[in-house]
């Protein structure tokens, strides 16, 4: 017997692992259910563990350990001790209080941490702490994990680059208690059946445009336009003057399905601009999208709506607003399509899970949401808009991060890109609209499985 089959025997003794039928969370009948937590009520255990997973790794690159909340928290505790690397924590949700950090611990920008998941199937748990962790400015490189329920995890996450390692697949384990008769004939076959049958779960792809059920009138239309333009293009029109933004409409106007504005920061609005902005968007058959963030009581919201020097409620087809003040803040954008703002694209946002949570039920109640701005999934009875889409850059020194549009499409489901820098600061603006409406378009493609 080596080191590995006695500490899987041993461990096996503690009940991490049970034979019968299980529901799981997914609904699906398993017949057997791992909880690898009972190993943090043994010491000795655990630090064996935390060797043999070290011994996965290189150490040498390895600046920080941080496990995947709650069962891997005893885990990479034990191997930040007996390695003397740093540990860091991953919240599972922001508390509302305090620093409201979801990574706490002492780390710098650019540090390599290495995860610990102890039982990985989908890998959408190990997926959601590394975006945490790199939103913090970290790089993950490497991950360990005790278990593989040989169930497509770990084969995703080696495809987007990641070195990850286990210490049991579920045949070994099934194939070890066997050879230890822990485990009958009958049972192994029983459930080597079962694992060959979920082995190969049928991809999810993400439902075509053409297929969405969108009820509000301007959620109809950008779905439409991207049709007719295969284009899936919001430029971010981040300039300060009349005339920067008119000849950036012009040419761009034909690559995008809607343009989205900054009012306030130009320096030289009137109404005239407005006439313009609104010729060039019936000629190259794109919405007016207004950036404004709307983020108060529903008073104050209807003032600034249509009144004041924009009077956005004349001219604009949707505007960006926060759940911050409730459902019936949104009562008075009236027939304007509006775009919710679940989640920001910045290191450090405070737009935790909780508020994310809470954020979408709004959007989902209130009949003229009809899109969302996040970096993560959301119901397709919503469509996802999705901010800091760049392919040149990673970020900038003002907390703002980058993701390309492969990535967007194919991790989140995204439903449109929005682009600023990558065009309007381009020295052809038209050029670069071309190319990211070109990869956009290939990319979402690609999330239907063609």
């Amino acid at each position: 017997m080596n080191s590995r089959e006695d500490f899987l025997l041993k461990a096996y003794e503690l009940g991490i692992i049970k034979f019968g039928s299980f529901t799981l969370k997914s609904g699906i009948e398993s017949p057997f259910y791992v909880d690898l937590r009972p190993l943090a009520s043994s010491p000795m255990l655990l630090k064996t563990l935390s060797n043999n997973l070290l011994s996965l790794v290189n150490e040498s690159r390895v600046e920080l350990i941080c496990g995947v909340p709650y069962a891997a928290l005893p885990m990479a505790t034990t191997m930040s001790l007996v390695s003397g690397i740093p540990l860091i924590i991953k919240r599972k949700e922001n508390k509302g209080y305090g620093t409201k950090r979801m990574v706490e611990g002492v780390f710098e920008n650019g540090q390599n941490c290495l995860l610990v998941e102890d039982v990985i199937t989908s890998g959408k748990s190990l997926v959601e702490t590394i975006d945490e962790v790199e939103k913090e400015g970290l790089e993950v490189t490497d991950i360990v994990v005790v278990l593989d329920r040989e169930q497509g995890g770990i084969e995703k996450l080696k495809e987007k680059g990641y070195n990850v390692q286990a210490l049991f697949t579920i045949n070994e384990v099934i194939e070890i208690l066997h050879k230890y008769h822990r485990l009958e004939a009958d049972d192994v076959k029983r459930i080597k059946s079962f694992l060959q049958d979920s082995a190969q779960p049928a991809p999810t792809f993400k439902t075509a445009y053409e297929d969405r059920d969108i009820q509000h009138p301007v959620g109809k239309r950008m779905l439409d336009i991207a049709l007719r333009k295969e284009s899936n293009l919001i430029a971010s029109a981040d300039v300060v003057s009349s005339r920067e933004l008119v000849d950036l409409a012009e040419k761009i106007g034909d690559k995008i399905v809607a343009l989205k504005l900054h009012s306030d920061i130009i320096t030289d609005f009137d109404m005239q601009l407005v006439a313009e902005l609104k010729v060039l968007a019936r000629k190259h058959n794109f919405l007016l999208f207004e950036d404004r963030k709307f983020a108060d009581i529903g008073n104050t919201q209807e003032l600034q709506f249509k009144k004041g020097v924009y009077r956005f409620a004349e001219w604009v087809d949707m505007v960006t607003a926060h759940p911050i003040a409730g459902e019936k803040s949104f009562d008075v954008f009236e027939n304007t399509g509006v775009a919710a703002i679940i989640e920001m694209s910045s290191k450090g946002t405070l737009t935790d899970n909780n508020y994310i949570a809470q954020a979408l039920n709004v959007a989902d109640r209130c009949a003229n949401i009809f899109s969302v701005v996040a970096q993560r999934r959301v119901p397709e009875s919503l469509l996802l808009l999705t901010p800091g889409v760049n392919m040149d850059s990673t970020g900038d020194s003002k907390g703002q991060q980058y993701n390309t549009p492969e990535k967007v499409f194919n991790e989140y489901h995204t439903d449109f890109i929005i682009v600023g820098r990558g065009i309007y600061q381009a020295n052809d603006a038209a050029e670069a609209a071309e190319k990211y409406c070109k990869a956009g378009w290939e990319a979402y493609l690609r999330s239907l499985g063609k």
